[in-house]
């Protein structure tokens, strides 16, 4: 962010401050972060105080395996990572009891791990079963005891790190994924503002060159929104939070993602036309080159939320083209039509997320105290 000459770097250090506290994707993942220290420390208490295991430590290392971003995915990875760590005991106990502690043992070990870690049942957790078999045999394999205690504890690890996951606020990415659909709307908005300026003033190739490179920036954008969404919409499986059954089936949003792909990929189109220009204004004519541009800015205005101006767009364009086919035809037709097709289907694809729009909700109103 760039220093104003009326902002203070305090200012600007505040202005940061208070827009994280006041974004709900951040405390979202503040609070998954607190409820997997919670779930590994709850094991650890149970584990090591309240039972008085004689090695606990494989029970905040389980809590800390199964407390996943989404309630679904808790108990379905989760599975997979308690079975590997089940696994990784059960090996190095016999592995320990058969070749001791040694460095034909610790390779066997490691050797197994890795090809039991490649079984499409364990979900190819092959570093888990490494990593805890490794410490398993060298801290001590031959007693039952201790293989009975450290099963205990990984089922205690699991209980806690479920429950805490499922009973405490369970996750829900609905705010994430609605902030990378509105990063992407806006990027797109900004886009068009942007070349509708750079087009007023006399744009160079260079200028062209870097929008079509944004135009791949946002498709990085979509693929991430398009992740995000589907996270989300995994987040509402076996969630008991009443807001979770709209994200179960989220049509208005996948819906969505393909109108701002359709529309990123008209503007890429649009960009490589205007490359194809030497000189834009001079070869269209200002009788095109305003009313076009202007049209142009004001689409990308519009497509933050305001479908009501869009459609005015859309309407200013058909006149704008029945202008033309009743004026004598010139040798820059093919670049016309191509220009205000380009524009139709920009506007056309984003009036339904103009619409849509605010999707990502409003700030929480935290902010740093003054003074």
């Amino acid at each position: 962010m760039r220093l104003t000459p009326r902002q203070t770097p305090r200012e600007t250090l505040r202005e940061r401050v208070d827009r994280v506290l006041g974004d709900p994707i951040w405390w979202d993942d503040v609070l998954q972060l607190a409820k997997t220290v919670l779930a590994a420390v709850a094991a650890w208490i149970i584990a090591a105080n309240l039972l008085d295991l004689p090695q606990p430590f494989l029970a905040p290392w389980a809590a800390l395996l199964v407390v996943h971003a989404t309630v679904y995915r808790t108990f379905s990875k989760g599975t997979q990572q308690v079975a590997a760590t089940v696994v990784a005991v059960l090996l190095a106990t016999v592995v320990g009891e058969a070749l001791g502690l040694t460095t034909g043992a610790i390779a066997l070990l490691l050797g197994l791990a890795l090809v039991l870690g490649a079984v499409p049942w364990l979900g190819a957790e092959a570093t888990t079963i490494a990593t805890t078999g490794l410490v398993v045999l060298t801290t001590g394999f031959d007693n039952d005891v201790l293989l009975v205690s450290r099963l205990l504890d990984t089922a205690i690890g699991v209980a806690v790190g479920l429950l805490v996951n499922v009973l405490v606020w369970p996750p829900l990415r609905r705010r994430t994924a609605a902030e990378a659909l509105e990063r992407v709307d806006d990027g797109i908005g900004e886009l068009l503002v942007d070349m509708a300026d750079g087009l007023r003033a006399r744009c160079q190739d260079a200028d062209v060159a870097a929008w079509t490179d944004r135009t791949r920036d946002l498709d990085a954008d979509l693929e991430r929104a398009w992740a995000l969404v589907r996270q989300a919409q995994e987040s509402a499986r076996m969630n008991p939070r009443r807001s979770a059954r709209r994200m179960k089936d989220p049509q208005q949003w996948l819906e969505l993602l393909r109108r701002m792909e359709q529309a990123v990929a008209e503007t890429r189109s649009l960009a490589r036309t205007l490359g194809g220009q030497q000189a834009h204004r001079e070869t269209w004519g200002e009788a095109f080159a305003v009313p076009w541009i202007g049209m142009l800015g004001d689409a990308g205005r519009a497509a933050g939320g305001d479908p009501a101006a869009l459609l005015d767009v859309r309407r200013r364009l058909e006149a704008f083209t029945e202008e033309l086919r009743a004026t004598e035809r010139s040798p820059e037709w093919p670049i016309y039509g191509a220009l205000i097709i380009n524009l139709r289907n920009i506007v056309d694809a984003m009036d339904k997320v103009a619409e849509a729009d605010p999707i990502g909700g409003k700030p929480l109103p935290l902010r740093l105290p003054v003074g």
